[in-house]
């Protein structure tokens, strides 16, 4: 074995990541029996309510993670990853077909009594993909085709999610610019992508020339930047005709921002946006949710009412409460310092996987554990967001912790088979 001595099982697994997703689940489990029990007369093991039906899932959810970390060997999400990222990039076409509009976003297959969004499969097979493409020896990011490449590879899937008008798992996808900024993508790619958001909030909320104003200032800070480091005909061609193509991208999307607010997204989801930006007050409609979310958690105080005194869960004044705004329930119950104890869980978890992903010599590793880390990081930060006021309300689970099998078994899959690729690493030193 080249001198090499094999590691025992307790070595190669992060049993801290294990700990914490068990920390999390345990969390989810008593917020979605705390959120529901009031409305269903069943207790919390009773397979009735929703408390034993994730109760159930927990379950399912283990013995797949343990499938994966000890009987599946790690280089088949390599191998597969491919033909596993055009399966479900058809079961997306397929759910705009046949599938079932909630809630507005027509992204779900029913059979029978199971439910599941194929977007949820679409993080996991997305990340492997990516991992796949960018490991591949002289793979660059600052290649024309090969960012080409990984532009298909993720936009693809999201058009389609698009299209069924599911805007949360949209908006996850961001979270892999940081995996790709990881790789080597530029960071002005960074800086044009927030200068494109802002555009978009100023052309809804204020005059159009504000927008071209600010993308006029964007260009000629960027000018004033890179013109200093840029040396020889070619590249100072390059930086012009770069300047034009922000330019005219920048006021093409100015231009389009009121065709597609008014056209593309569904008039709910314009409505929260306008209430989100201060344009309109609707504390009865589109604004109701997130106001009593604020309630309740405001009402928490630093350590809360207590397990299952909270009025405003108990009352079923939050909709949503144990998916979407189950963070709400934690605020009000167990106050500042119970979410401050899961904010902390999901900050850890990240932390963990990214410290894996660079202690790892296999880059297909490293490059699928950011884009973990990105997909958790997007979860937190929009649902929290969410129920605080700070993002508009789009529908998107706090990973481990909102009801719902689909979205707990995606997010198991995807954390067990960072850890079984981990396992595989520190088998030998």
């Amino acid at each position: 074995m080249d001198g090499r001595v094999q590691r025992s099982l307790v070595q190669t697994i992060d049993w801290r990541l294990v700990g914490c997703w068990i920390a999390l689940l345990v969390i989810g489990w008593l917020s979605v029996y705390s959120s529901s029990h009031s409305a269903e007369a069943s207790g919390a093991f009773e397979l009735a309510g929703r408390s034993g039906k994730q109760l159930l899932w927990m379950g399912i959810s283990l013995v797949v993670g343990v499938v994966i970390l000890f009987f599946v060997k790690p280089f088949v999400w390599e191998e597969f990853a491919l033909p596993g990222w055009l399966f479900v990039v058809l079961l997306l076409g397929l759910v705009l077909i046949f599938g079932s509009e909630v809630n507005g976003s027509k992204s779900w297959f029913h059979l029978g009594p199971v439910s599941f969004q194929p977007c949820e499969l679409s993080k996991i097979t997305t990340s492997l993909v990516l991992a796949h493409f960018l490991r591949a020896p002289g793979f660059r990011l600052s290649r024309l085709r090969d960012l080409a490449t990984v532009l298909a590879v993720v936009g693809i899937p999201a058009a389609i999610i698009l299209a069924g008008g599911e805007t949360g798992t949209l908006l996850v996808y961001v979270g892999y610019v940081f995996m790709l900024y990881r790789e080597g993508l530029s960071g002005w790619w960074l800086v044009f992508m927030f200068a494109f958001i802002l555009l978009f909030i100023t052309a809804i909320r204020f005059p159009l020339w504000v927008s071209f104003t600010i993308l006029a200032v964007a260009l000629i800070a960027y000018f004033l930047v890179v013109r200093r480091r840029v040396r020889g005909i070619v590249a100072r061609r390059d930086l012009f005709w770069t300047m034009i193509l922000a330019g005219v991208v920048g006021s093409l999307m100015i231009l389009s921002t009121s065709l597609v607010f008014k056209h593309v997204l569904k008039p709910h989801q314009r409505t929260r946006i306008e209430v989100l930006l201060g344009m309109k007050e609707d504390p009865m409609g589109a604004g109701y949710n997130v106001n009593q979310s604020m309630i309740a958690i405001g009402s928490g105080g630093l350590f809360g009412k207590g397990y299952l005194q909270g009025t405003q869960t108990a009352y079923g004044f939050v909709p949503e409460q144990s998916t979407d705004f189950i963070f709400c329930t934690i605020g009000e119950e167990f106050g500042f310092v119970g979410c401050a104890i899961v904010i902390l869980l999901f900050v850890f978890l990240i932390a963990r996987i990214l410290a894996d992903a660079e202690g790892c010599r296999e880059p297909f590793t490293r490059i699928y554990g950011y884009c973990l880390a990105g997909c958790f990081f997007m979860h937190l930060l929009i649902n929290v967001g969410m129920t605080i006021g700070l993002m508009p309300v789009i529908g998107i689970p706090l990973p481990f912790i909102s009801y719902g099998g689909s979205s707990m078994l995606s997010f198991t899959v995807m954390l067990f088979i960072f850890l079984a690729l981990v396992k595989q690493e520190r088998r030998y030193f």
